[in-house]
């Protein structure tokens, strides 16, 4: 079967399971009700599934055809777009553009970025989702993810674009190394009081340690103080809880202020990977495409 054959009926699936009716769909699409149904009735055929259920007043969709009435929708709007994008009239960023990003990275280093992009292309209209949980890229309609850690082996769904990796460092405040001192080595580091991140299952996040062979060991940690985000992990070290390891685009700002100091700089090591993900083919369109080459450009982490 070829692509075009594919497309076969899902305008008057789509128009019917919007108006509830056939007949309602032959004026929208000026054909008659005979011809709307014939057409549904051989999509059916061809998926071998019923996608409406018949009575005599309304047309419902089963769950089949929710399913595949929610797919039908996305491809016809993604084709939509892509006449825009072939058309003379629009060759810059115009349109709702969905962006998924994490909590603390996104507020920090991505959305002043956003704003300032946005307020140079006036037509293009942002929605972005600042959040820590795995979000599906495919069904909830997002353009462009920024991903920390996650897989390595992407699906033939997604592009993506790797920025380099996070650098981790230990750090505590002031008024800490004051008060306890300020450890010289990995053992005196081990000793001290940590603030930790806390995941959603109740684990931590251990410490990286590279030991004298250049292996990164996995240190857990018990905590004088567990948090589920990274921000309230900074809140803490710089009230005085203890020492943590951060990355550093989280605590940048904190270290060039004085808020807080580097611990055991020989320390320092790769975290998490840091990559730009979008679905597949996206790219091609102009609010997307602009999006990824100012990220790429801005977010790209320099060894």
């Amino acid at each position: 079967m070829t692509p075009f054959e594919r497309l076969k009926g899902i305008e008057a699936f789509v128009i019917t399971a919007d108006l509830g009716s056939f007949t309602a769909a032959g004026h929208q699409l000026n054909l008659t009700n005979s011809a709307i149904s014939k057409s549904v009735a051989r999509l059916e055929d061809r998926l071998g599934t019923r996608l409406f259920e018949r009575t005599t007043r309304r047309l419902a969709l089963t769950d089949a055809g929710s399913a595949f009435y929610r797919t039908c929708v996305r491809v016809l709007a993604d084709l939509k777009e892509a006449e825009i994008v072939l058309s003379t009239q629009f060759r810059e960023p115009v349109g709702r553009l969905r962006l998924d990003v994490p909590e603390a990275f996104g507020r920090l280093h991505v959305l002043p970025l956003l704003l300032q992009f946005t307020e140079q292309h006036p037509y293009l209209l942002p929605h972005i989702s600042l959040t820590d949980r795995f979000v599906d890229l495919l069904n909830e309609g997002i353009d462009v993810a920024v991903r920390i850690g996650g897989t390595e082996q992407w699906p033939a769904s997604l592009g993506h674009s790797y920025l380099g990796r996070e650098r981790l460092i230990f750090c505590a405040s002031p008024d800490y190394l004051a008060k306890y001192g300020t450890p010289t080595s990995v053992s005196e580091l081990l000793s001290h009081d940590s603030v930790l991140y806390g995941k959603a299952d109740g684990s931590t996040s251990p410490w990286l340690i590279a030991n004298n062979t250049g292996l990164v060991e996995r240190k857990t940690m018990e905590g004088r103080i567990i948090v589920g985000s990274g921000e309230a992990q900074v809140s803490a070290v710089k009230a005085g809880y203890g020492i943590a390891q951060l990355a550093t685009w989280l605590v940048r700002d904190d270290i060039r202020r004085g808020d807080l100091i580097i611990i055991l700089p020989e320390l320092t090591t790769d975290g998490l990977p840091l990559n730009l993900v979008w679905p597949i083919g996206k790219q091609l369109l102009p609010k997307v495409n602009s999006i990824l080459e100012l990220l790429r450009k801005e977010l790209r982490i320099n060894r």
